[in-house]
């Protein structure tokens, strides 16, 4: 493999924690946490810019990924995982409560896959639909922390 195919791989596996034989997808958004808090820094607009910019970004990847890789989503890829966190924690503040909220949350969401996540993966191909189911599993876990805070008073 050349520079540049390994390059993309080495992106879309998250530094390659996406080829750990175990657990991928937890180890990936696990691996977005450091992300996260670094947004959490940062004003609600340019974190939301800098979240629609990687979400570009994660989509080209995955994409170029998927064909290197010669595998329809495979599950070594990770930065749909690193981006679906980044949304999860959108404009919320981050502590330890809140990133193990967040990330159960996020992991249910993303294994489970309800309405409409689901449908998203099944009827989207390529780096879009890799990306895109974990971008509605972050929206509604970050709806669902929104809601637990709002009712706790947590945070």
């Amino acid at each position: 493999m050349d520079f540049k195919k390994e390059a993309v791989v080495f992106l879309a596996t998250g530094c390659f924690v996406g080829k750990i034989p175990f657990a991928p997808g937890t180890l990936g958004s696990i691996a977005g946490l450091p992300f996260c808090f670094f947004l959490s820094k940062m004003n609600l607009w340019p974190a939301i810019l800098f979240i629609a910019a990687f979400f570009a970004f994660a989509v080209w990847v995955s994409n170029r990924a998927e064909e290197i890789l010669k595998s329809k989503d495979p599950g070594s890829i990770v930065i749909d995982e690193i981006c679906g966190m980044m949304v999860t924690f959108a404009g919320l503040p981050f502590n330890a409560y809140i990133a193990v909220s967040g990330l159960v949350a996020f992991r249910v969401l993303d294994i489970v896959k309800p309405f409409p996540i689901r449908y998203l993966e099944k009827k989207l191909s390529g780096g879009t639909g890799i990306v895109l189911d974990d971008v509605a599993a972050g929206v509604i876990s970050n709806l669902v922390l929104r809601a637990v805070l709002s009712v706790t008073g947590a945070g």
